[in-house]
């Protein structure tokens, strides 16, 4: 059994808690409430974690075709995702390369390129300077090839895009990062039913808060039941049965390395190829299996589908930005240590319009039931996280406890620190992260 680092009430010394260095805040059940208040300390993670490691910026759907962009940040800092003329997926540095001015003010779109509306100097889907207005200035003075928009390391996996400002000498390859988190993220894939899975949209909030109280919150199974009991008893008896995870021994959170973590709420639907063609279809899809069949599909291809209409059984939380939750993406874009900005990205599979477009429509339907603006769930989520920023400001020397089932997490059969899903092994795992990365060694 896990022995405790001190007693539940015990606290960081109130006299040198603001001394302290940053790794120094996190304990092995607890972390100091500073981290969520202290300036200086997110000015330290935007440059040690947001700039030095694998950040979400995209899905590829995102990325259609040669020429399509998105504006996104890494950290804080603006960043374009665009797919150039050879099909490669470029982020570079959203900055003029002459005084500075933001080349892209646009969230989505199409473009040849990308022109400077100061000074109109142009560049090209990879980020080269194509060229600039009355050149005869520059003669001597300055070689266009070393003045291209700054381009990042961006790699992908699983159609997941990524993006680092850190060098190959600094940072591991995005599959040595990502580890075993690569097999949850095919899991996750599968929710298309047979397809492709595709942005259908995406919408953002902000809330007074620093952005790891979110990062906890996707692996928070704890809150479920008691945050939730509005959407708990909105929804219709089987899918209320499903959600019901509390005190299910199949229940499990792991700690998958790097910060990264999955809570497994719903076991039998982790792996949405394994069907054992038993459990009965949603009564309340009844009419889309009809529509479906009447379209020709066979009766494995319907259920394939709207057993996927939820998403999977899991959250996985991938460290720092990024979760794939249940059957949509959340990403978080820290603005200042008491302020994030969350996106919400709704996904579906990309088939067929005959065939995806009344799956897409009921997938968003759930998703706008618990995650919209209006929704049952994220509104409640976010009333916690504000009061959790406002608490935290009191007594810096009181901790933020992370220690539930400390004392019951053990090793699963693949090696991954494991406890029940509603124990804290997931914050655990993103803060030992959080601690390498900021410390000084």
């Amino acid at each position: 059994m896990t022995t405790l680092h001190g007693p539940i009430d015990g606290a960081f010394d109130a006299a040198t808690v603001n001394d302290l260095e940053p790794a120094d805040l996190v304990l092995p059940d607890r972390v100091a409430g500073r981290m969520y208040t202290d300036p200086g300390i997110f000015e330290q993670e935007m440059s040690r974690i947001f700039e030095r490691t694998w950040v979400w910026v995209a899905h590829e759907s995102e990325l259609p075709k040669a020429g399509s962009f998105k504006t996104t940040t890494v950290g804080r800092q603006p960043v374009i995702v665009a797919r150039d003329r050879k099909g490669n997926i470029n982020t570079m540095l959203n900055r003029c390369r002459h005084r500075g001015a933001s080349v892209c003010e646009q969230r989505t779109g199409h473009a040849n390129g990308f022109t400077c509306p100061y000074h109109a100097w142009s560049y090209g889907l990879d980020g080269k300077l194509r060229g600039l207005p009355y050149p005869d200035g520059y003669e001597g003075v300055m070689d266009k090839s070393g003045v291209a928009l700054q381009r990042l390391r961006t790699e992908s996996y699983g159609g997941m895009v990524f993006a680092t400002f850190a060098d190959e000498d600094e940072l591991e390859p995005l599959e040595d990062f990502l580890g075993d988190v690569k097999l949850w993220i095919d899991r996750f894939m599968k929710q298309g039913g047979g397809y492709p899975i595709k942005v259908l949209g995406t919408h953002q909030f902000r809330f007074k808060g620093n952005w790891k109280i979110q990062l906890e919150n996707t692996t928070d199974g704890y809150h479920f039941p008691i945050v939730h009991r509005s959407w708990m008893a909105s929804v219709d008896a089987e899918t209320a049965e499903m959600m019901s995870f509390m005190t299910d021994p199949a229940a499990t959170t792991h700690d998958l390395g790097n910060g990264h973590s999955v809570m497994e709420m719903v076991p039998e639907h982790s792996d949405l190829d394994v069907d054992d063609g038993t459990e009965p279809l949603q009564e309340r899809f009844a009419d889309l299996v009809e529509a479906l069949g009447a379209q020709g599909l066979d009766s494995g291809s319907v259920r394939r589908l709207v057993r996927a209409m939820h998403g999977t059984g899991f959250n996985l939380n991938l460290f720092p930005n990024v979760s794939m939750s249940i059957s949509f993406l959340r990403v978080l874009r820290p603005i200042s240590a008491d302020e994030t900005v969350i996106e919400h990205v709704a996904l579906g599979p990309d088939g067929p319009p005959e065939i995806v477009d009344p799956v897409n429509r009921e997938r968003l339907r759930i998703h706008e039931h618990f995650q919209g603006p209006f929704g049952f769930g994220t509104p409640d989520d976010a009333e916690g996280w504000d009061r959790v920023q406002r608490g935290a400001a009191a007594a810096p020397e009181m901790p933020i406890m992370v220690n539930r089932g400390l004392g019951r997490e053990e090793p699963s059969p693949e090696g991954w620190p494991t406890s029940h899903v509603t124990d804290e092994t997931g914050m655990r795992a993103a803060y030992g992260m959080w601690k390498r990365m900021m410390s000084d060694d």
